[in-house]
């Protein structure tokens, strides 16, 4: 009868710990991400502050994306299984500004909030946007382009992608900085990498043996920058004054170098962080800003071991 009773207490006490654990696993709030990619250092960045969130906010996250930011259809299909896992919230960094709208309407309809993150959607949907002011970014790397040039002269631009809302700001902060402020500069061509390093470095070496005369290259974002440097340095071009956009080892060591004169730095940690905690607070009903503005830095050989900028560079 003791052994008995003693067996009927033991399987009482696993009952409880299995019921525990499926309580918890149950009330735990769960909250994809879909990035735009892995293959830039970038979004690692962005997704060791998603993960930071997460475990200060004690929810449970998925990151993922595309092997390619050209791969708009793959994202979908990855934003649409997200959503038929009925999360508490999903972050969304869109290839495409008008791609998703579809499927972010369904998920708002199902009472599912939507968060952007990095590169926002032609919707109200998202109930807020962690980023980057891009056009102020961009613009604020044509003002230094103008500085290094002399005011005149021919520039070009290597972009991403013209799909994207980070796409379009930062070609067009660009292009509308350099018209209103810099009128002896001409822009003689804007092509698109889609991100890709090696696209975008045969692209450059296209747009400079086409413009022996060019002054300057603008690339906007990791792989269109490297691009850009890959580019000059096959070329033994040397004279072509490079502004890139984000950071990552290769393209530090090419600012350290000089071969690039310097880039702009978002705060991908701090994207990432602010997404996940957004995504909380959504879920819980609590009102958003509608852009979360994560700030951005113009870094140089001269300043980019300063503490305030060295801590939101990556390698």
């Amino acid at each position: 009868m003791m052994i008995r009773r003693k067996l009927i207490t033991a399987v009482s006490a696993i009952t409880l710990m299995v019921t525990a654990t499926f309580t918890v696993a149950e009330t735990q709030m769960y909250i994809p991400l879909v990035s735009k990619g892995f293959q830039h250092q970038f979004w690692q960045a962005v997704k060791a502050g998603a993960d930071q969130a997460a475990e200060e906010f004690d929810v449970r996250i998925t990151f993922e994306g595309p092997d390619s930011e050209a791969m708009v259809d793959r994202q979908i299909d990855m934003l649409s299984a997200a959503l038929a896992n009925k999360p508490s919230a999903i972050g969304f960094a869109a290839l495409d500004s008008q791609a998703a709208i579809p499927l972010l309407r369904k998920a708002s309809q199902a009472g599912i909030p939507i968060i952007a993150f990095d590169s926002g959607v032609a919707s109200d949907i998202p109930l807020t946007t962690a980023t980057t002011d891009n056009v102020a970014a961009a613009a604020l790397a044509a003002d230094e382009m103008a500085k290094l040039i002399g005011n005149k002269g021919k520039v070009a631009i290597v972009a991403h992608d013209q799909t994207s809302q980070t796409g379009i700001d930062r070609r067009d902060g660009f292009m509308k900085r350099m018209e209103s402020a810099h009128p002896g500069i001409s822009i003689v061509s804007v092509q698109y990498g889609q991100g890709d390093q090696l696209k975008s470095t045969e692209i450059a070496k296209a747009i400079l043996t086409a413009n022996p005369d060019l002054d300057g290259m603008f690339g906007t974002n990791e792989g269109s920058a490297i691009g850009l440097v890959n580019a000059v340095r096959e070329m033994n071009n040397s004279s072509v004054v490079i502004i890139g956009y984000d950071s990552g080892k290769a393209q530090k060591d090419a600012v350290r170098s000089g071969l690039m004169a310097g880039a702009i730095t978002q705060n991908p940690v701090g994207i990432g962080y602010e997404t996940v905690k957004a995504a909380v607070m959504a879920s819980q009903g609590k009102t958003l800003p509608k852009i979360i503005d994560t700030g951005f830095y113009y870094y140089t050989a001269a300043n980019m071991d300063d503490a305030e900028i060295a801590a939101v560079l990556y390698d």
